[in-house]
């Protein structure tokens, strides 16, 4: 969907109807994790593209919450501060997205700060694989598409091997390296489940279990890391995302209802021409599922400029 096509939904949307056709994105990523753009150029992004309630959620990291605040203001844009807190269950790396979060809160900003631990040697193991699998100058090929030195992440080594013309695409790069199984792919230890959803409570805000169509589990595991992120805490998941196929979106709007988790929305957009998703362009959330943005203050914000 293109720029016009995602205004257009923003046109259409009747918040005091219907809150569910808001066009909210909240899963993204600036160069403070992962993506290429800075904190205020995602936020003008997702302004141009008609986002009605923006998140900017980084892995594991809140450097970028302030400029993207400050932007929004600017913009008039509802604006709420997220992360996306890595965790390790069942053997698998999970991502567990906080929505209204307080940047300011010392547990979470502590225990972000353990889990960004060991990036960098991870990161060196990461760039030796790759040199031996005849990438030259991996890590230090990574490192220039890094905006945060502390969170050197796969994505980084992909654009260095697209750079170097070994693959044509990030999408190629991670079909032939940098996954389990595959050159690069070093495992990494992250958060428990049960710690990320607490940090996240701590700071006053909303979990919510990110694209649970992409992990590599069994009908069984995810019925099983759903009710468990229930059990701890977490209250919502992401029906829509970068990462799902339209099954998907009627597969986990039945899974929110069955576990009464509230339905989020996000692109996952990391950078133009790259994601999936533009942000701001995934279809409004099903008829039949509770927004996660439901109660909050910010729909009220977009309903009086409506």
């Amino acid at each position: 969907m293109n720029a016009p096509e995602g205004l257009a939904i923003r046109a259409a949307a009747n918040v005091n109807s219907d809150p569910r056709r808001v066009n909210a994105d909240l899963h993204c990523h600036s160069q403070m994790s992962d993506g290429v753009l800075t904190p205020a150029e995602v936020v003008r992004r997702a302004h141009a593209h008609g986002v009605q309630i923006h998140a900017l959620t980084d892995h594991d990291e809140l450097g970028g919450l302030a400029e993207a605040t400050a932007e929004a203001e600017r913009l008039g844009m509802p604006f709420v501060p997220g992360v996306e807190i890595s965790v390790t269950w069942g053997g698998e790396t999970i991502h567990i997205v906080g929505l209204r979060i307080d940047p300011q809160n010392r547990q979470l900003a502590d225990g972000l700060a353990r889990t960004r631990a060991g990036r960098d040697a991870r990161a060196r193991e990461i760039g030796a694989q790759l040199e031996a699998a005849g990438v030259p100058d991996a890590y230090e090929g990574a490192l220039k598409y890094v905006g945060n030195p502390a969170m050197i992440a796969r994505p980084h080594f992909a654009r260095h091997i697209v750079e170097q013309g070994i693959c044509g695409s990030v999408g190629e790069v991670f079909g032939r390296f940098l996954v389990e199984g595959k050159p690069g792919y070093v495992p990494h230890h992250w958060a428990a489940l049960d710690e990320a959803v607490r940090w996240i409570r701590d700071a006053d805000g909303t979990a919510v279990l990110a694209h649970p169509g992409r992990y590599r589990v069994d009908s069984g595991r995810l019925w099983a890391l759903m009710s468990e992120f229930r059990d701890v805490g977490g209250t919502g998941i992401e029906v829509l995302s970068g990462s799902h196929t339209p099954a998907q979106y009627r597969e986990f709007a039945g899974h929110a209802r069955e576990f009464g988790f509230r339905a989020s929305r996000g692109s996952d957009f990391h950078a133009p021409g790259e994601s999936r998703i533009e942000l701001g362009s995934l279809p409004p959330l099903p008829g039949s599922v509770v927004p996660v943005w439901a109660d909050w203050p910010e729909l009220a914000a977009v309903a009086r400029r409506d």
